[in-house]
């Protein structure tokens, strides 16, 4: 039973910041990245930093979404910062999103993000 209260939460949460994201994703991202390392790694490797509760607090969270195209997004709660992986060759091509790129927060999410590529 929790599992499944969990498993429809979290179709909940992507319905609700589906349309944010693709708002976002028609202007352009607020950084352009690129990795040598496979989607997966490197989309596992922003979700782990983006949850460290020391540096944001009890709001630490950080999902990944997977297409059946590969395509892998790493989304905070209510998307106010996310990152678009797509794999190119044997690496990946990353968008990183921002509601509010001077935010110190936003900044702080761009800065894990980069420590992982």
């Amino acid at each position: 039973m929790r599992m499944l209260i969990g498993v429809m939460s979290m179709a909940l949460l992507v319905g609700c910041v589906s349309p944010a994201m693709n708002d976002a994703r028609s202007k352009s991202p607020t950084r352009v990245l690129s990795s040598t390392k496979e989607a997966p790694l490197v989309a596992e490797c922003i979700k782990f930093s983006w949850q460290d509760e020391s540096v944001f607090g009890v709001d630490a969270s950080a999902y990944i979404n997977s297409e059946k195209s590969g395509h892998l997004t790493v989304y905070t709660r209510g998307a106010e910062s996310f990152a678009d992986l797509v794999p190119q060759g044997t690496g990946t091509a990353l968008s990183y999103y921002a509601k509010q790129p001077d935010d110190s927060a936003a900044m702080r999410r761009l800065a894990m993000l980069a420590t992982c590529l």
